[in-house]
């Protein structure tokens, strides 16, 4: 067993990649990188797109819908099944999502995957 260690610890100093990274038994992905990467740099843009978009974004909310917050719910990867009931929520706490952009971007980031 240790020689089998010993033998993986070797074989990663050999490479310049994090060690296990896109199996994904390991937790990698097939595109590569780790879930929670994934997540992090589709969570800058998610940011980006609400900040960017705020205005629109909660009157869309308020009127039940529109181009641009389905644009924010792809970026933030909330599946079609789930959009009405969290179109609800977003509009029960519209308040506020108006005073607070963060706000929105982070219960985007909540229901999505």
């Amino acid at each position: 067993m240790l020689r089998h260690l010993s033998f993986l610890v070797a074989l990663s100093a050999c490479t310049t990649q994090a060690p296990l990274q896109n199996i994904a038994f390991f937790g990698g992905t097939a595109e590569g990188g780790t879930p929670a990467h994934q997540t992090a740099s589709n969570g800058g843009t998610l940011e980006v797109f609400v900040k960017t978009n705020h205005p629109t974004l909660v009157s869309q909310i308020a009127a039940g819908g529109g181009t641009e917050l389905m644009a924010a719910m792809d970026l933030a990867l909330i599946p079609e099944s789930d959009r009405a009931a969290r179109l609800i929520q977003l509009q029960s706490d519209l308040a506020l999502y108006r005073a607070a952009p963060g706000a929105l971007v982070t219960a985007l980031r909540l229901y999505g995957r």
